[in-house]
């Protein structure tokens, strides 16, 4: 396993998430916000507005036929997110790229919000109903229609297109999966609430708590998730919180150590002395891809099927995950290691760190809070990604794939228990960077309706030009329909 280990981190580190694809992913963010003149930070708080706060209003509580509200859409989308990537991600970051990779997941979070802004509105843009009168969309959908026109490209769409929707399927077995689970066995393990539960027992519950939500449908999916998140989130800030204000005296040295790391002024904290800056870039901007999923396209496939009617919206939508999930909650899970300095412990390592910066701060119970915490997390996690994996079955195979599908992701739960933690990690970044690659291809090719749709957004919303006609569809049968519920 260590030889296998190692070939992995070599692929990792010099082809799927070498130089280039960090230019790339960076670049594609930094380019797009220049294009929509940085849309997603300039008008933060007007996609709050229109997002989350949006979501006390009565009208958005009843799903519409066929389909799921936005809450149910956002509520599964950061079920997907806010998982052990905030968690066991961000020790796992520190751990092996210093204090400075959380500095580079800021900034992968800061242009992230720009590539989800813009994926997750090509992905209402090109969205198309199937059979059940059902919204389908992702970036298989956008990758397939938006390249039609262009001359060169148009005949790479269907390979790109199919290389997502495959990748995507793979990484929702592997980041989707197998890592939640992996995290959840090792906790419970080592025990939860004086209680130790051994790998076997939690692989065949997991499995099947696991079997009954993913066969029960995407209506199920979002029925669990819309309750699980926003409490267990709640509470999991709430803690994180109280760290950091027991520990405030240190708050200023993890600042500066976050700044020093990143830029390579000191050597890197934790068991990474001597990476340096390279090092904390790429592991700061892994974890935060593997966190937030800015870029990867994945979210863009629940985001498709809610009943949001304008692109930009749902493309705030995007903006809205990627702040809450990083620069909120990672920077959090982050201050609360720094500040209470568990993460100079060596023999400390995932969520078994946050574990104990929870118990030296606020007691041992707490620590047992964390595993909790956790579980309902990588179970959100799980079951958000199966919901991706099976549409990029259906969209690959066909409907009689998707019965196979889940029995696949069901199993996998098995391996995803046993198999050792970086052998998963090293996995899920494969995947994950695999399926980034003609997401942002997508991206950076459409950038043209990207910045048309926007401007027609601002235009009528902001500047009050309602007499102009609003861009929701590339398909003129739903334009037609959605057009009537256009708000201003």
């Amino acid at each position: 396993m260590p030889n296998f280990n190692s070939f992995l981190e070599w692929i990792n580190g010099n082809i799927i998430w070498g130089s280039p694809m960090i230019i790339l992913l960076l670049g594609t963010g930094l380019y797009l916000g220049v294009k929509t003149k940085f849309f997603s930070i300039r008008h933060l708080g007007l996609a709050l507005k229109r997002t989350v706060f949006s979501l006390f209003s009565s009208k958005n509580k009843k799903a519409p036929k066929g389909g799921i509200t936005q809450f149910q859409a956002i509520s599964t989308a950061l079920a997907a997110t806010i998982g052990t990537g905030n968690i066991a991600g961000v020790a796992s970051a520190i751990t092996l790229g210093g204090a400075g990779a959380v500095f580079w997941m800021w900034i992968s979070a800061l242009l992230g919000m720009t590539t989800a802004y813009a994926e997750n509105l090509l992905g209402i843009y090109y969205r198309k109903k199937n059979s059940k009168n059902e919204f389908c969309g992702g970036a298989m959908y956008y990758l397939t229609e938006g390249l039609k026109g262009k001359r060169f490209l148009k005949h790479f769409k269907k390979p790109l297109a199919f290389s997502f929707a495959f990748f995507c399927m793979l990484a929702s077995l592997g980041m989707g999966n197998m890592t939640q689970v992996n995290t959840v066995s090792s906790l419970l393990e080592n025990g939860i609430f004086g209680i130790k539960i051994p790998t076997a027992v939690t692989a065949a519950v997991l499995t099947v708590i696991i079997g009954l939500v993913v066969f029960g449908g995407i209506h199920t999916i979002c029925r669990i998730t819309e309750k699980l998140v926003p409490i267990s989130t709640l509470l999991y800030i709430l803690g994180t919180l109280l760290i950091i204000f027991i520990n405030l005296d240190s708050f200023g040295d993890a600042l500066i150590a976050i700044f020093k790391g990143a830029f390579g002024l000191k050597p890197a904290l934790g068991g990474a002395a001597g990476y340096g800056i390279k090092k904390a870039m790429e592991i700061g901007m892994r974890r935060g891809v593997f966190s937030n999923e800015a870029g990867l396209g994945s979210a863009v496939i629940v985001g498709a099927a809610s009943d949001v009617t304008e692109p930009a919206v749902q493309g705030m939508w995007g903006i809205f995950t990627v702040f809450f999930d990083t620069i909120i909650g990672c920077s959090l899970t982050a201050f609360a290691l720094l500040t209470s300095g568990v993460y100079k412990c060596p023999s400390l390592e995932g969520a078994n760190m946050v574990a104990a910066a929870f118990s030296s701060s606020l007691g041992a119970p707490a620590g047992d809070l964390v595993a909790l915490f956790t579980l309902l997390f990588a179970l959100a996690t799980v079951m958000g990604w199966s919901f991706y994996g099976i549409k990029c079955a259906l969209y690959l195979f066909g409907e009689k794939s998707t019965f196979i599908y889940k029995l696949i992701f069901v199993l996998a739960v098995i391996p995803g228990s046993v198999l050792r933690l970086d052998t998963i990690w090293l996995i899920a970044d494969a995947f994950n960077g695999l399926m980034a690659v003609p997401n942002l291809i997508a991206l950076l090719c459409l950038k043209d309706k990207i910045i048309i749709i926007t401007n027609n957004y601002i235009l009528r919303t902001i500047k009050g030009k309602t007499y102009l006609p609003p861009l929701i569809s590339a398909y003129p049968d739903i334009q037609n329909e959605q057009e009537k519920n256009v708000e201003y």
